[in-house]
């Protein structure tokens, strides 16, 4: 019995391991990016994302943006997340009426996925958008090296 309870707990205790999602720093408020970024001198990546509807946002939030080499990554930027979701509930009208500004400004074909670069003064340095089927962010990490090596 004592066997039985120590691999019960051992079981759930490596799922909970397995189950642990990467966090991020996401800003939501534009503005705010903007002072951070000047601070710090880091640039600003805009993610323009469709979380409950875009099918290439939600692999590209898998492979590229929930991973460990990411994270790493994603300390010498400013993270911006821009939701578009259809369901109501998951932001507020506010935050949805601010990213639909920004997205005037900064995703003006709708693209979605979508990740733009821009400085502190709210100069767009490139964009990236799109993620494939065959699942390889190596072009979205070249993008990452690209912005830094050249901010």
């Amino acid at each position: 019995m004592r066997k039985l309870l120590f691999l019960a707990v051992f079981c759930i205790g490596l799922s909970a391991i397995a189950q642990e999602e990467i966090t991020l720093n996401w800003l939501t408020d534009f503005e705010e990016a903007k002072k951070v970024s000047k601070k710090t001198n880091k640039p600003i990546l805009i993610y323009f994302t469709g979380s409950d509807w875009c099918p290439p946002c939600k692999m590209l939030k898998e492979d590229f943006f929930y991973t460990e080499k990411f994270k790493e990554k994603s300390k010498d930027f400013v993270l911006v997340m821009a939701d578009f979701p259809r369901r109501q509930d998951i932001i507020t009208q506010e935050q949805f009426a601010e990213n639909v500004a920004l997205g005037k400004k900064y995703n003006t074909q709708n693209k979605f996925p979508n990740i733009v670069a821009v400085d502190y003064k709210g100069k767009k340095i490139d964009n990236i958008t799109s993620y494939n089927m065959l699942r390889d962010p190596s072009r979205h990490y070249k993008f990452l090296e690209k912005i830094l090596k050249n901010y």
